[in-house]
């Protein structure tokens, strides 16, 4: 399979839409890092995501979303959580809280947990794709599990280690402008937690 290479115009947003509904991977832009997307809701496309990665299956993923509202539609956002969001969103925040009954989601997104990780990308390209598409998108960070994790198309597609070859299509968005993961946080008795430091700084979120 032959890797596109898209450029993110009205087309290539298209075409890339068309993919992620034809159930194949899609590499697209963040402002954090470069994300490998899938419909969230469809268990062969995600279980793409690991293969293409080489990613343990126990691991969960982190779901982009276009907006509140789409957040709300999968998951219970406790009153900490709105609070991170109006602050944050869109941008480089993730936030694990409890998933809906009726979320839809994928049972290998979540790894069979009862929470998700989610998110609202700022990036134009990621929010145009996921207006396009009109699903919430599986989308962890689009390189080889292990490798850094990669802030430009060229770094999608390195011969080295990329992911060439291994899924349909990048959007070629430029560089990624925070060029880290984002920052994940969590609630554990009640207390939200850091759980993976990253665009956001600690100081901010606390």
């Amino acid at each position: 399979m032959q890797t596109l290479r898209l450029i993110p115009d009205p087309a290539g947003l298209a075409h890339a839409a068309r993919l992620l509904a034809q159930g194949c991977c899609v590499a697209m832009p963040t402002e954090t890092v470069y994300g490998l997307a899938a419909d969230a809701r469809d268990g062969t496309a995600v279980a793409r995501i690991y293969q293409a990665k080489g990613r343990p299956s126990f691991n969960p993923l982190i779901v982009h979303v276009a907006d509140l509202a789409a957040a709300q539609a999968i998951a219970d956002l406790p009153p900490q959580a709105l609070a991170l969001e109006q602050a944050f969103w869109p941008g480089a925040l993730t936030l694990v809280v409890p998933l809906r009954a009726d979320a839809g989601i994928a049972g290998l997104v979540t790894a069979g947990l009862d929470t998700i990780g989610i998110r609202v990308p700022a990036h134009p390209v990621a929010q145009a794709l996921l207006r396009a598409c009109g699903a919430p998108l599986a989308a962890p960070s689009a390189n080889a599990s292990g490798r850094i994790s990669p802030t430009t198309a060229d770094h999608v597609l390195d011969p080295d280690g990329g992911l060439d070859g291994r899924i349909a299509a990048v959007l070629d968005g430029g560089a990624c402008p925070v060029g880290v993961e984002s920052t994940i946080v969590g609630w554990q008795d009640g207390r939200a937690t850091l759980l993976r430091p990253g665009g956001i700084p600690a100081e901010a979120i606390a």
